[in-house]
């Protein structure tokens, strides 16, 4: 089964709580799916919210799960694209 977290305009360390509980609920209800992030309304993201994404796509490989990126563009995007994230999640630009 294939999930979508919406992730706010500001991706950083404030949204960790609520985005932890998001991806934890979604790896108990559905094994071997996908987890999407939707960053349509991503502007700006930190060392947080990468290290954020890093740990999930940990937990969802061991849950079977596949995590992808999508709508990601501007800045955001050009966060992602400096740090190789392609190389660990699918990033499909907005």
């Amino acid at each position: 089964m294939n999930s979508t977290i919406s992730v706010p305009e500001r991706f950083d360390f404030s949204f960790h709580k609520t985005f932890t509980e998001q991806y934890n609920q979604i790896l108990e209800n559905n094994k071997g799916g996908k987890i999407t992030l939707d960053f349509a309304k991503v502007l700006y993201l930190d060392s947080a919210a990468l290290g954020m994404v890093v740990l999930l796509k940990k937990r969802a490989k061991a849950s079977g799960c596949d995590v992808e990126i999508v709508n990601a563009k501007g800045t955001a995007l050009e966060v992602l694209e400096i740090a190789n994230f392609e190389k660990m999640v699918t990033i499909r630009k907005g």
